[in-house]
């Protein structure tokens, strides 16, 4: 029975003392609470029973995913970012001994430099600049990761989340941008265009020939669509050589000659006479003046009959004519002063 007791305490003894490390793991080995300089590697490790406690660390990379944080950027910009840590212990007795629980430790260090580095950047290093803010990123959580016998590898920003309003700025920004960038390239198409042409404008110039090929060329152009309607350019040699053949002045103007001469009431201002002048027929149905004679009396025939009034002739000496000559058939003649 005593030996049976005490085989069974061997045996019990021996499988606490005995065990397994993994290739991946080191084995912190404390003896009494008192820390052992030397780590336990792969395989089997014996410990002294009732006396040695192991903690098995994990040297493989954690991946750590940092949670979004809202921050606002250096040009006031609100944002909210998330990213993912990639590290491995390096050092098994510090990670043991020195931090009570290193994976909760990194990611409140990387919280926190995660927001530092928004208050730092701007709008455009967090979309565009990444690499460079990654590496900041990286070196604000490895300062102290160090000290606890962790190395970072590497900090990704995974996203930024944008306000709805300030993606609609930005679109509009982009879409302004592309349209600027169109204008110039059309701008430096013309240019160059521009400037063939008038290459090609000397050489039609300098051969006169080259410029009716090319309108040959345009009709069969235009005439390979199968058009009901044939289109001709009209020649600027045409249009030059009618400019060089037209006087300078301007077209001689013509007189109407056939036109009769305007009849006495069409003579001056309507009710206007000139003294010595006869006066033109009236309007009226009966043939009537409508404006007594200046400077002499209406002339009557013997039976009352009222005639047209005459001119009265003067003398080419300029002389005054007797109040008593008479025309024949009795008509009177009356004095007026010579004209000048």
């Amino acid at each position: 029975m005593v030996l049976a007791i005490v085989g069974l305490t061997m045996l019990v003894s021996a499988a606490t003392s005995v065990r397994v490390v993994q290739q991946f793991e080191r084995g912190v080995v404390f003896r009494f609470g008192r820390l052992q300089p030397q780590t336990r590697g792969p395989g089997l490790a014996t410990l002294v029973p009732f006396a040695d406690r192991m903690q098995k660390i994990n040297m493989q990379v954690v991946t750590l995913p940092i949670p979004a944080q809202d921050g606002i950027t250096s040009d006031n910009v609100t944002v909210r970012v998330d990213a993912v840590v990639y590290y491995r212990v390096v050092d098994a007795v510090r990670v043991a001994v020195d931090v009570q629980d290193y994976g909760s430790a990194i990611l409140q260090v990387a919280q926190a430099s995660l927001r530092s580095i928004i208050g730092k950047s701007e709008l455009d290093d967090l979309l565009s600049n990444r690499e460079r803010l990654n590496q900041g990123l990286e070196l604000m959580i490895d300062n102290p990761a160090v000290g606890w016998g962790v190395h970072i590898d590497r900090v990704e920003i995974k996203d930024v989340v944008l306000p709805e309003s300030m993606k609609r700025s930005m679109s509009r920004q982009a879409e302004a941008e592309r349209e600027r960038r169109s204008r110039v390239i059309t701008a430096e198409g013309e240019l160059q265009a521009s400037k063939q042409l008038a290459e090609a404008a000397e050489v039609m110039t300098s051969h006169p020939a080259a410029l009716q090929l090319r309108l040959l060329q345009t009709v069969v152009e235009v005439a390979a669509e199968k058009n009901s309607t044939l289109v001709l350019p009209f020649p600027v040699e045409l249009l030059r050589f009618l400019e060089r053949n037209t006087p300078s002045g301007g077209p001689p103007t013509t007189q109407n000659h056939s036109s009769p001469p305007p009849r006495d009431d069409e003579r001056g201002d309507a009710g206007e006479v000139t003294p010595g002048e006869p006066v033109g027929r009236g309007d009226d149905e009966q043939d009537r003046p409508l404006h007594a004679p200046v400077d002499q009396e209406p002339q009557h025939r013997d039976d009352g009959e009222r005639e047209r009034p005459t001119q009265p002739r003067l003398p080419a000496d300029g002389g005054e004519h007797d109040e008593g000559d008479q025309h024949e058939g009795g008509d009177h003649r009356v004095s007026l002063p010579g004209r000048p």
